[in-house]
């Protein structure tokens, strides 16, 4: 394995870990205030623990909204990657096994969606929708499907000439069980490899939406909402820009790099 990809696996893992450990590795509550201890530096004594990576505006811990932040990053990347997903590959092979009629009409309508950027897509469709943790995650894995379902499409076609896709036709296997037992698993792999970038754009997507104000709301902790909090007071409080940044830095990094041949 490429040292690349090995340290891909460790940065991504290391997120989800921290992710999934939030709740028993975190000093204090994300929302829990130390008023006394306001935008105190990292590494300082608190009244009730030590205080690793400082507190914010507000007397929160850094270090416990950083690893509850992980949760609703990688939350809203899964969530998103797998919408994006499931609605490129059904698009994909229906445009690829479905005739000449099918293939015209989906890919005309995946090439209409490609023509809008994708982060205007979203903030129109967010304008006219309450900002939540829900709706980010369905408008970004709604707005991201294009690429899956051209990649799809591709593979398809590349084994659908194939002898043994041929025999499985002429035997009478057709439709959704044709798709589900010979197609998918042999497409699989490059699907697992977009995804994995997909994760990636996502969360950068919602890092964004958050630090705008139309993603995650307060108090929910989200690592773009964080940086947002310490645009104001960055000269003053250092860390509550560079920590955020540097947890969403490494968790892009590591699971772009997980995708590299």
């Amino acid at each position: 394995m490429k040292a690349s990809r090995v340290a891909g696996l460790l940065l991504a893992g290391a997120s989800v870990l921290v992710a999934l450990a939030a709740p028993v590795l975190a000093p204090f509550s994300p929302t829990h205030m130390m008023l006394t201890h306001v935008l105190v530096p990292p590494l300082s004594h608190g009244p009730e623990g030590m205080l690793w990576l400082g507190t914010d505006g507000l007397g929160r811990d850094v270090l416990s909204r950083l690893m509850y932040g992980a949760q609703t990053s990688l939350g809203v990347g899964l969530v998103a990657v797998g919408l994006a997903v499931g609605v490129g590959v059904a698009v994909g092979v229906a445009a690829a096994l479905g005739g000449r009629r099918a293939d015209a009409t989906l890919m005309r309508l995946t090439d209409i969606m490609l023509c809008f950027p994708t982060i205007f897509l979203i903030l129109a469709v967010i304008a006219l929708l309450t900002p939540s943790l829900l709706n980010v995650m369905i408008i970004i894995g709604l707005t991201s499907w294009m690429g899956v379902a051209r990649l799809v499409r591709a593979e398809v076609l590349a084994v659908k000439g194939r002898a043994w896709m041929q025999a499985a036709q002429l035997a009478g296997v057709g439709g959704v069980r044709l798709a589900w037992r010979h197609v998918l698993p042999n497409v699989l792999p490059p699907i697992i490899t977009s995804a994995s970038l997909g994760l990636a754009a996502a969360i950068l997507t919602e890092a964004g939406l958050s630090y705008l104000g139309l993603g995650v709301q307060p108090p929910t902790p989200s690592w773009g909402a964080m940086l947002t909090e310490g645009k104001a007071v960055m000269e003053a409080a250092w860390w509550l820009i560079t920590f955020p940044g540097l947890a969403i830095v490494a968790t892009v990094l590591g699971f772009t790099l997980l995708r590299e041949d």
